[in-house]
């Protein structure tokens, strides 16, 4: 698989889940673990786990959690910092073992090529094993091709999207101000893509969800049409999928 790790923006990228995200903690955590459903004792893999906080929460819950990342630095992060899941270094193109459930949680879009992702994770699947993925909603949170806007007649805001249609590789800077050339790289497919290659593996999508930003906006003249949009326009798509 293409090398997209995220090495080099480990420390930056743990600072800032350390820190605390409102979105990690109210909407993508407890929704993922509701998807999932995990059981105490499953064997649980999951991809892209980054310094391993999902990892943790599915231990807490009693399953045999293990995480997997390219980014060794990220992996020495996570085992240091939970005793109680299993981490280690790999490439999620080519992963190993038989697993009851897999997740991949906002990591999905950092990947390439999907139909080697796909595989892979059907590979380590067990036969009626469950597969739940976390995305930015492919269909309104597309990098530097999707942005708000305000009309200004109709004081309404609203999400504008350029492209959508074709696959793309888009630059990301992660800290603009203080190192604006150090950047990962996101990967865009629309809905089409996903399922397709899904399908492909013989993993069949039993559950979809759409999940907006809980977040609200400080008083002023834009605050209702703010508000309104961002209960509108899902932020994040979330899917379960089964192992036939």
């Amino acid at each position: 698989m293409k090398d997209t790790s995220w090495d080099k923006v480990a420390r930056w990228y743990d600072r800032s889940l350390t820190r605390g995200s409102d979105l990690h903690r109210d909407v993508v955590t407890p929704g993922a673990l509701r998807l999932l459903g995990p059981k105490k004792g499953e064997r649980i893999l999951d991809v892209g786990c980054g310094q391993g906080f999902f990892c943790n929460e599915l231990s807490r819950r009693g399953a045999e959690a293990t995480g997997v990342d390219a980014s060794k630095r990220l992996i020495q992060t996570a085992a240091q910092r939970w005793k109680g899941p299993r981490f280690l270094v790999g490439d999620a193109g080519k992963l190993e073992g038989s697993y009851d459930a897999l997740v991949c949680i906002l990591a999905l879009q950092n990947m390439e090529p999907l139909a080697d992702l796909v595989r892979s994770m059907s590979r380590a699947l067990k036969s009626g094993g469950r597969l739940v993925w976390v995305l930015n909603h492919p269909c309104f949170r597309i990098p530097r091709q999707s942005g708000w806007g305000f009309d200004d007649k109709r004081k309404l805001q609203f999400r504008r999207v350029d492209r959508y249609m074709s696959p793309m590789k888009i630059p990301i800077q992660m800290h603009p101000g203080a190192a604006p050339s150090v950047h990962t790289w996101t990967f865009h497919h629309p809905l089409s893509g996903y399922f397709g290659a899904l399908a492909a593996c013989g993993l069949a999508v039993d559950a979809l969800e759409e999940w907006v930003s809980e977040r609200s906006s400080q008083a002023g003249p834009r605050a209702g049409a703010e508000d309104s949009a961002r209960s509108e326009i899902p932020m994040f798509l979330a899917l379960r999928a089964r192992k036939g």
